[in-house]
């Protein structure tokens, strides 16, 4: 007899475990499947943005996390402006910098805590749905072969994603940018925040991963050599001189190899009863650090349509809404990173010029560098309302302070970590969404009189004044009925 779940996720890299904790936290029993036999220490990501640490925050792991890395309260522009994060309106005014294993760390322990089984060393092979499940052909690290039978399956296993080229996903796009160079490296001369620059001859790239080693990501115009070419040292540090004037004394690497990136995009994440998150969903440029800070949010935009779906308190038309808001977010993506990779690619000294006084221009007028440090930190993100509706309803919630009482949470965010949608308002209590909302007051007027949250951190519906009736109609539009 096959395993069975209720949702199997393939890929436990943070997209597929923050998608695996909150299911499990709303009571889904949940599978994540990864073929490699153990834990990787090699670091793709390292840029964990604001609102990735606020989504975190509403899941009890951020503090922990923040402890593991260093935190940069600048971001730096095309050119050599520099945008100041500390003006951010969040909890964590600053980009982290650390290793992603740590974040699969911090986001596995929860998950497995929760109740959901990860299994390593387990590698798809195959999928077949049918109008009742999906059946998901295993092979295990010792050669075994297994079946696994689930309600719902989501591709989270990265650019190469056997899901999606299983069932036949569609994924269009282009090569951008070839024969990239990249080295985590110790120096002899450390550096505190990111650098980068782009000369004629190429760019190069230096970051600290918060563990006492740096990252250098660099690109040699003159010398593409295919992937598959092996790398030395030597060419890193000759185009990080060129770029950046010195190459650090860099030595001692850990991991060397190049890569290609790619800008597609899936065209639709679901098919039936399977869905795509983060890098099988949708791939970009490195440039802005945003794939896993898009990936997270997938998972948590997902979990809560998936949840209510499987326990029976929305039909499947809920999980239309994760392509309505998630897709338009990874084109924009795409579009912006590839739009700051080419910009960074300029080497004609007229257009470098310009480019660098717009940037200082931009990031001397307070209201355009706030809108641009809120774009690139994901603080400004926001999903389509309906007509006529309250001007919060798709926004990101703010992390309102709430009325201090024994056992109650003292910030939103913090009520948001049982996974449940969050009333916020002084409003007579509402009875039969007990299992689903929660409801508290806050500590004076911050906003409209009533807000209703999605676990996902963002407002759902909203009423400047206390209209029962209108609340108790929408309710059963979010929360399910009664």
């Amino acid at each position: 007899m096959p395993e069975a779940t209720d949702v199997l996720i393939v890929g436990a890299g943070p997209t597929g475990l923050m998608l695996a904790g909150d299911l499990a936290a709303a009571g889904v029993s949940v599978t994540v499947l990864e073929r490699r036999a153990q834990e990787s220490l090699l670091t793709r990501a390292f840029a964990v943005h604001a609102r990735t640490l606020e989504l975190l925050d509403a899941r009890g792991v951020a503090d922990e996390l923040v402890t593991r890395g260093v935190q940069i309260g600048k971001l730096q522009m095309i050119g050599d402006a520099q945008l100041d994060l500390k003006r951010l309106p969040s909890r964590f005014p600053y980009m982290l910098l650390t290793p992603q294993h740590e974040t699969e760390a911090v986001l596995a322990k929860r998950a497995v805590t929760l109740g959901a089984d990860v299994r390593l060393g387990a590698e798809v092979t195959g999928l077949r749905q049918d109008t009742d499940g999906v059946s998901v052909s295993v092979r295990r690290s010792d050669g075994t072969a297994d079946t696994w039978r689930a309600r719902y399956v989501v591709g989270a296993d990265g650019m190469n994603s056997v899901v999606r080229r299983t069932l036949g996903f569609p994924f269009p796009g282009r090569a951008a940018l070839r024969s990239v160079m990249l080295a985590d490296v110790r120096l002899t001369v450390p550096q505190g925040m990111p650098l980068a620059n782009a000369v004629r001859e190429g760019i190069a790239f230096v970051s600290p991963l918060g563990d006492g080693w740096h990252r250098v990501v660099a690109w040699d115009r003159a010398k593409q050599l295919p992937v598959e070419a092996p790398l030395d040292l030597e060419d890193v540090r000759t185009i990080t001189r060129k770029a950046l004037g010195t190459d650090f004394g860099m030595h001692d690497p850990r991991w060397l190899s190049r890569f290609q990136t790619d800008e597609r995009q899936a065209p639709r994440y679901r098919l039936g009863r399977v869905l795509l998150a983060g890098d099988a969903a949708h791939v970009h440029s490195p440039a802005g650090g945003q794939g896993m800070n898009t990936g997270l949010q997938d998972a948590a935009n997902l979990a809560w349509r998936l949840a209510a779906v499987v326990r029976g308190r929305a039909s499947e038309t809920l999980l239309d809404g994760y392509q309505t808001e998630r897709h338009p977010i990874g084109r924009k993506v795409i579009r912006d990173s590839g739009r700051m990779m080419r910009l960074a690619l300029i080497h004609t000294p007229v257009l470098r010029t310009a480019m660098n006084l717009a940037s200082r221009a931009a990031a001397a007028l307070p209201p355009l560098a706030d809108r641009l440090a809120a774009e690139a930190t994901g603080i400004s993100i926001a999903y389509p309302a309906p007509p006529g509706a309250h001007p919060y309803t798709g926004r990101r919630a703010p992390d309102l302070r709430l009325a201090p009482g024994a056992g109650t949470p003292r910030r939103l965010y913090e009520a948001l970590r049982a996974c449940r949608f969050v009333l916020v308002g002084r409003c007579p209590e509402v009875k039969g969404w007990e299992e689903r909302l929660i409801t508290v007051t806050p500590a004076g007027p911050q906003g409209p009189a009533l807000l209703l949250v999605r676990p996902d951190g963002y407002v759902a519906w909203a009423a400047d004044d206390h209209d029962q009736d209108a609340l108790l109609a929408a309710l059963p539009q979010w929360v399910g009925p009664r």
